[in-house]
């Protein structure tokens, strides 16, 4: 059994495993220094990669430490964070808009990356009462405009 598979807590000078998260310290393959890496549980991919101290003998690591450790996954926790958040906004796009009848409309389009099948769902929603007055499928490079969303309102297409 290796140490991936484990959920033991590991606490050494190069590995830690704790709380879901693993870091790794590895030579760097670019220069002469060291790189640590983080990966969060079940992620194929580290969610950081840094450079990494120097011990006091100028050759080996620094060894982890409870410290680092700790700084390390909050680090990793907000890069994945952001990108997380990054996503969304991609795929999640909102505005409103007062329509050519004084409406106030509020409309969200959320795009659907499905290989065979992309598309994206665009609904219209009255703004101050949040009714849903109209809802159908798109392209995913719809484009997002009063006039467009206006003519898709009046024919459901887009």
């Amino acid at each position: 059994m290796d140490e991936e598979s484990t959920d033991a807590e590991i606490m050494e000078a190069t590995l830690w495993k704790r709380d879901g998260w693993t870091a790794r310290v590895r030579k760097n393959e670019d220069d002469d220094g060291w790189a640590v890496e983080m990966t969060r549980k079940g992620d194929p991919e580290p969610a950081l990669v840094g450079p990494w101290t120097m011990g006091r003998d100028k050759r080996n690591p620094k060894p982890l430490d409870a410290y680092a450790f700790t700084t390390l996954v909050k680090t990793a926790s907000e890069v994945i964070r952001r990108h997380e958040q990054a996503a969304r906004e991609r795929l999640h796009r909102t505005f409103s808009f007062a329509a050519s009848d004084g409406a106030r409309l509020r409309v969200e389009l959320d795009i659907v990356p499905d290989d065979d099948d992309p598309h994206a769902i665009l609904k219209i929603f009255d703004e101050p009462t949040s009714e849903l007055l109209r809802s159908g499928r798109v392209s995913p490079s719809f484009k997002l405009s009063a006039t467009t969303v206006q003519r898709f309102m009046k024919t459901g297409e887009a």
